[in-house]
């Protein structure tokens, strides 16, 4: 049996918004559903510790594989994976399972997605949980060209802007790749930094190349969670989360005239001590922007603080929705 089938739910499909989306449901379909959103390069597996603590304490819980990971179908347009795509994917999922609305909790990318919902499809939020990543104001520029001109051009959000480059290389050694990303806070904040020599901060094309994948002691996962990833990636390739990226400028441009603030609805905002692509910094301005935030912080957590951290973050969920929407 592999770590997918011992840890997680039966997977069920749902025609949705039209993807063939995968997902995963647990817990009775009482009360107000939690719906976990993953990010990059991960799936609904990297919630796997949630989604049984969760339906355990009698949440419904509900876990996506999202649009172009694992077994939820990816399209080929860049396009078709801008924030209109993505929120509309949750909003289909409800809409599926005959919910009205959700308490949306997204980490890394997902995290973007979950605090765009409030703005975009106000009707169909509870409540929201960031977990790593903040809710930030609309930058003046384009984020790319923020990027670019802080980081250099090899930063990889910049990278990832040239068509099939980053696919092939994240595709080359999937093994590799997904155990350089999934490593313990220490070993991936050393890799976002750029080397002696000079270079890009968070140049993650180079610093792949030059890391050595027989480190053993970096790694997060068990050799079996490991290849639930590696398996999932090697069927799909990366191109499909790589897109989310390159619509960072077309969502800058469609996000012009949304709300700037979050208001009415209750906010939790867990933040991970160690993570350094997501700092907690980045969140310290949320007080002035969401009217009903709770924030934490989890102590020695990286970046998977979900995996690295589940108990606290179990904790924190539980606790926060047990005050906010009790049973």
């Amino acid at each position: 049996m592999s770590a997918l089938q011992a840890q997680m739910p039966a997977v069920k499909h749902a025609a949705v918004n039209g993807l063939d989306m995968a997902y995963y449901e647990a817990g009775p379909r009482e009360g107000v559903p939690i719906v976990l959103c993953h990010g990059f390069p991960e799936l609904a597996f990297s919630w796997r510790h949630q989604i049984k603590a969760l339906a355990d304490a009698g949440r419904w819980v509900i876990a996506p594989d999202q649009r172009g990971y694992g077994l939820t179908s990816g399209p080929q347009a860049v396009a078709d994976y801008d924030m209109e795509h993505l929120t509309g994917d949750l909003v289909g999922l409800l809409d599926h399972l005959g919910a009205e609305k959700a308490v949306f909790c997204g980490h890394d990318w997902g995290g973007i997605v979950v605090w765009q919902m409030p703005l975009m499809h106000r009707d169909r939020v509870a409540g929201v949980i960031g977990l790593n990543t903040p809710f930030l104001p609309r930058s003046p520029v384009d984020p790319i060209v923020i990027f670019r001109a802080r980081f250099g051009p090899d930063m990889y959000i910049v990278w990832f802007q040239t068509p099939g480059d980053a696919d092939a290389v994240l595709g080359a050694d999937v093994e590799k790749t997904m155990r350089f990303f999934m490593r313990k806070p220490a070993a991936l904040t050393a890799a976002t930094q750029p080397p002696p020599e000079g270079g890009s901060t968070f140049a993650f094309k180079d610093l792949l190349a030059r890391w050595d994948p027989t480190d053993q002691g970096s790694q997060l996962l068990s050799a079996e969670e490991l290849a639930v990833f590696v398996e999932s990636f090697r069927r799909t390739g990366f191109t499909g989360g790589i897109n989310w990226y390159r619509n960072f400028t077309r969502n800058w441009e469609r996000s012009e005239g949304l709300p700037t603030r979050i208001d009415g609805l209750p906010c939790l905002m867990i933040t991970a001590e160690n993570d350094a692509v997501l700092t907690p910094a980045m969140a310290e301005g949320m007080p002035g922007m969401i009217g009903d935030l709770e924030m934490h912080m989890i102590h020695g957590s990286g970046h998977w603080t979900q995996q690295e951290k589940p108990q606290e973050v179990n904790r924190l969920i539980l606790d926060w929705m047990d005050r906010r929407f009790p049973r």
